[in-house]
């Protein structure tokens, strides 16, 4: 049985960084899909996230769009409370039994990976890969394919600063951006 990739986050916005990381560990890793988790109430972030999670899963409803390999799992949108990671992971192997789970984190977070509620217990329901950039360590480390800069919170910037963002999200996300005037 192929693995299941994980890939949580506020995604506040998704952007095409999210969307070639998730492409990259797909294909390097062999995965059956990648399930975007958009966090409810992250534990870390809950003041600084901007657009409500509804919002979140349906931008990133629109940076799937029609790629098979990837699925939003609204999951964390729909349980009461704060949004830990082991409970969804704990969910999820409930639902996919017998089914190998591999979380995705980011470079920047695999630090506080350690931090996180029952990070034994993470660690038990599922593989940890970092999605390092490239030229990254390697180890339980995916090295990116490529170079992508870009940051959900230089994206939120941009449009505070009434800048594009073209390029930095898909046309469909930045359409919806502008109609539910996000990040203003």
């Amino acid at each position: 049985m192929r693995p299941i990739g994980i890939f949580g986050g506020t995604f506040d916005p998704p952007h095409v960084g999210h969307l070639l990381a998730a492409s990259d560990a797909y294909e390097a890793l062999a995965l059956a899909e990648v399930r975007f988790v958009p966090a409810a109430r992250p534990p870390f972030k809950g003041a600084t996230v901007v657009a409500s999670g509804e919002q979140r899963a349906e931008m990133l409803e629109l940076l799937i769009a029609g790629d098979r390999r990837f699925v939003v799992d609204r999951s964390e949108l729909e349980r009461a409370g704060v949004s830990y990671t082991v409970d969804t992971l704990a969910a999820l192997a409930e639902r996919n039994p017998g089914a190998p789970l591999v979380m995705l984190v980011g470079q920047d977070l695999a630090a506080q990976v350690k931090t996180w509620r029952d990070a034994a217990r993470i660690k038990k329901l599922a593989k940890v890969v970092v999605l390092a950039r490239a030229g990254g360590a390697r180890g339980s480390r995916l090295a990116a394919k490529r170079r992508v800069d870009i940051s959900s919170s230089e994206i939120r910037a941009r449009v505070r600063a009434g800048k594009p963002i073209a390029g930095f999200v898909p046309d469909p996300v930045a359409r919806y951006i502008a109609a539910h005037r996000l990040y203003r």
